[in-house]
């Protein structure tokens, strides 16, 4: 599989307001703005760091994924994510070498990129999304 980069760091945070207020003004990254990313029920703000992000993930509904991860784990790391050329001929490379995959197909993410993730019982525990870049304009 070919990995051009590390893209992110995903973090849940309960309260996106508070988690930015510390990572910009205690540790001097500026955020890009926020966004929210209806198909994952989720507020997305991140912060660039030399060639990759972090990103802050706050739950929009009760029911998303980040809000049963701050329930059962609190705050704290949710996945790493690596930029794809292409996401759907990687996700058939993991298949193919089987791993498990959440996801069968991408979904809309944040900024236009597609995304998928890749189950942690198979990459040693970590939650792995895969990151193919919007399109360009």
């Amino acid at each position: 599989m070919h990995l051009r980069k590390l893209d992110h760091i995903g973090i849940a945070v309960p309260a996106l307001a508070e988690a930015r207020a510390f990572w910009e003004g205690k540790l001097g990254l500026h955020a890009k703005g926020e966004e929210d990313v209806p198909s994952q029920r989720v507020r997305v703000c991140f912060l660039p760091i030399g060639e990759s992000k972090l990103e802050l993930l706050e739950p929009t509904s009760p029911d998303s994924t980040i809000a049963k991860f701050l329930e059962k784990r609190g705050p704290g790391l949710h996945h790493v994510a690596f930029e794809v050329p292409d996401i759907r001929a990687a996700l058939a490379e993991a298949k193919a070498q089987g791993i498990q995959l959440i996801d069968q197909e991408p979904r809309p993410g944040a900024a236009n990129k597609l995304v998928a993730f890749l189950h942690p019982r198979d990459t040693g525990g970590v939650l792995t999304e895969l990151v193919q870049p919007a399109p360009k304009a």
